[in-house]
């Protein structure tokens, strides 16, 4: 029997919660289409950092890297600690570590589900968002300067590539912040692949890209040069550009015309989560942080939710459909399809509702409803 060993990540807030029902549907999944799971939890996130000052280590790494097939992510953030050292000491940490160029967002509307765009339904709202993970503006290099002569030396450090940023500084007037964005050839070209193949594999004539080209001119007509050159490789799919407040607009207005988008690391944050709202809420969006040839790392978008911490209230459909999605990518495609029939049907009989979907079932009876049907679409 195929067995796989799967990092586990709870975080903090709700994330062990949504977690547990996670594990839960995939257990009951494993069971019924024959493989095993795994499961290799690790204690990285708030609490550990208050009582160590740890995060998550170099160590701790390549331990998931040699011997973990994917992880499996709750929620990060606690309202104790600084805001972003969570984050980037362990979210952004693990994406670069492990090379996770690809976020990968599904934008459909499960039937049942509730939507706030007046007229539209499931047949409209299925798409996919592609967005670059690990570049752009998130690199995460930017600082201050004071007023008068400084000098300042910043870096990334990616797989393909090292930057220096020498920057000799001086300001009158004013103490200045800034931020540095940062985009390669290389790191364009394989997102880019990235959705032209998932537009090949779908079948569809059309994908769409996001930019800022007309006011970021050098970043982002460097990302369009470069779509341009991969698209040689694909005549049978269409690029078409969209500026990010455009589409925006044409999510909410129009999202039928849409299948495969690609997108820049920020203006790919951005629109996912206009995304999550007209598929029927944060509780029912999940995301893939990806490395086709590498671990990969699967999530709810949503944030850790503290004020719910140990209510046994939040939704974990979110975190069961990224669970869904963690399955597909390791190869278990039936068992993706299930899970995700089994939180359609519940939502569209509306007989399990957490406290977000307007009833007053727990995260952990959500969690039994959707293993329970997992299992009655496997018999």
């Amino acid at each position: 029997m195929t067995s796989y060993k799967i990092a586990l990540l709870p975080g903090d807030g709700i994330g062990p919660e949504i977690i547990a029902e996670g594990r839960k549907v995939i257990d009951a999944a494993s069971e019924c289409f024959g493989f095993g799971v795994d499961w290799v939890p690790y204690d990285n996130g708030a609490e550990k950092y208050l009582a160590t000052g740890e995060l998550i280590t170099e160590d701790t790494l390549k331990e998931i890297k040699d011997s973990c097939k994917a992880i499996y992510l709750g929620a990060l953030g606690d309202p104790r600690c600084r805001p972003g050292i969570l984050e980037k000491g362990i979210l952004l940490k693990t994406r670069f570590y492990f090379d996770q160029f690809v976020n990968l967002r599904p934008i459909k509307l499960l039937e049942g589900a509730s939507c706030p765009l007046k007229g539209k339904g499931p047949k409209d709202i299925d798409f996919t968002v592609i967005r670059e993970n690990t570049e752009d503006f998130y690199v995460g290099i930017g600082n201050r300067a004071g007023i008068g002569n400084s000098k300042q030396e910043l870096e990334v450090v990616r797989s393909m590539y090292k930057v220096k940023f020498g920057l000799d500084i001086e300001t009158d007037g004013s103490e200045i912040a800034y931020q540095i964005g940062v985009m390669s050839r290389k790191g364009a070209q394989r997102v880019i692949r990235y959705g032209f193949e998932l537009a090949k594999k779908e079948g569809v004539d059309k994908a769409h890209f996001v930019d800022k080209a007309n006011v970021l001119s050098d970043i982002y007509g460097f990302w369009r040069e470069t779509v341009d050159e991969v698209s040689k490789e694909y005549p049978q799919i269409t690029p078409e550009y969209m500026f990010v407040d455009a589409i925006t607009m044409w999510f909410v207005k129009n999202p039928e015309w849409f299948k495969v988008v690609i997108t820049p690391n920020m203006f790919g944050d951005i629109i996912t989560d206009l995304g999550a709202m007209i598929q029927g809420g944060l509780g029912l969006a999940p995301g893939g942080n990806i490395n086709p040839d590498g671990v990969s790392m699967f999530e709810p978008i949503h944030g850790s939710a503290p004020k719910y911490k140990g209510q046994n209230v939040a939704n974990p459909l979110a975190t069961i459909w990224a669970g869904a999605m963690m399955m597909k990518e390791i190869g278990q495609e039936k068992t993706h399809g299930a899970i995700v029939s089994a939180i359609e049907t519940i939502i569209k009989e509306g007989k399990v509702r957490t406290k977000d979907m307007g009833g007053r079932n727990s995260c952990s009876q959500m969690g039994d409803a959707v293993a329970s049907r997992v299992r009655e679409l496997a018999s």
